[in-house]
């Protein structure tokens, strides 16, 4: 009789995008966690259990060929030369600490999951930049997956590929990964397309750990689909370039020690989304103007994370008071909110537990 292969722990983190000018650009690991258990047993014809308690719970699917973290791990494997599920898998856990539809990096840390899945049960020991490939053909913004995958403050971009690669990168996400019709089996959609080899690039900057995030929760959804619909197509010249000056500044200042409030609070300020969500997210542009380093000592700077709706304020002290202000903004608005104090964290890890 085969051993067993042992239990395996895969754990990916929350992440919070753009933090204010760092428009699909940069990305923060915060310590909200995904975690999956997945069990092995002797290879059996029988399907194997999924399960999931925490965030989302009532929504999420349980059929493998419905639920994001399988499909995406059906496809790595398949993208592999495997057609279909191991055998000797016998169970999958999820429990999930990131609220869905809220900017905290939800579907990011799903795919970065389900890549590490398929890695885990294809035996295919890929490399951190070839799970990167995977995971941006079907995330198609670097900033959250990148920051889930590799943990910290980070900065990505799309590589510019040569013709074919770049053909294959912008295949259609149906094609990528289809919705499964209700009768699909492991014979349905064996082709899919490779990734190119490349696809992103990134960078850690320094973080100084006294900095943590405050994250204040709008209880609301807000599709990324719909606050992207929100960006015009074009912008200024100098719009533009008010961004790129303040994300520059604010790459190393977040890095460094003391952290300075007044050069960050500056540096943190956006005029490519945050200024076209605020129809979407009432209360927005109060919480991040009337809520300063003068008035709140402690704090460093404050803005959207990701899309939205939840507000990151990054913060050194009085955490509790900071979060109560912007409660306070919100309620006028007749909007309820949770807050919650966190840590910016590392990256994903899988191990045998």
């Amino acid at each position: 009789m085969p051993d067993i292969r042992p239990t395996v722990e895969i754990k990916v983190p929350a992440t919070s995008a753009n933090i204010g000018p760092g428009f699909d650009v940069v990305g923060l690991s915060l310590s909200l966690y995904l975690t999956l258990t997945v069990k092995f047993g002797p290879p059996s014809p029988e399907p194997f259990a999924i399960t999931y308690c925490g965030e989302g719970a009532d929504e999420v699917p349980l059929n493998p060929y419905q639920n994001l973290l399988t499909r995406v791990a059906l496809y790595v494997l398949r993208c592999n030369n495997q057609r279909s599920f191991p055998m000797d898998l016998a169970s999958i856990h999820a429990d999930n600490q990131i609220p869905f539809g809220r900017g905290l990096g939800s579907s990011g840390a799903a795919v970065i999951a389900g890549v590490l899945l398929g890695n885990v049960l294809g035996q295919l020991n890929l490399t951190r930049e070839r799970l990167l490939d995977y995971a941006l053909m079907i995330e198609r913004h670097p900033d959250n997956v990148t920051a889930a995958l590799v943990g910290g403050f980070v900065g990505s971009y799309l590589r510019e590929l040569d013709p074919a690669a770049t053909v294959a990168s912008q295949v259609p996400l149906s094609e990528v990964l289809p919705e499964y019709p209700p009768d699909a089996g492991e014979d349905w959609g064996l082709s899919p397309p490779l990734p190119p080899v490349g696809i992103g690039h990134y960078v850690r900057f320094n973080w100084n750990p006294s900095i943590k995030a405050v994250a204040i929760i709008p209880r609301f959804e807000l599709s990324t689909a719909k606050a992207r619909e929100a960006l015009p197509v074009q912008y200024s010249r100098k719009d533009l370039v008010f961004n790129m000056q303040r994300l520059a500044v604010l790459t190393t200042a977040l890095g460094q020690s003391p952290p300075d409030p007044e050069l960050i609070y500056e540096a943190m300020k956006d005029r490519v989304h945050q200024p076209y969500r605020k129809a979407l997210i009432p209360g927005l542009p109060a919480v991040t103007s009337l809520i300063t380093p003068e008035s709140h000592p402690g704090l460093l700077g404050i803005c959207l994370s990701g899309a939205g709706p939840t507000i990151l304020a990054l913060a050194t002290q009085n955490f509790e008071a900071i979060a109560e202000s912007a409660s306070q903004i919100f309620a006028e608005e007749n909007i309820e909110v949770d807050w919650k104090l966190l840590e910016v964290v590392g990256g994903s890890g899988v191990k045998e537990v």
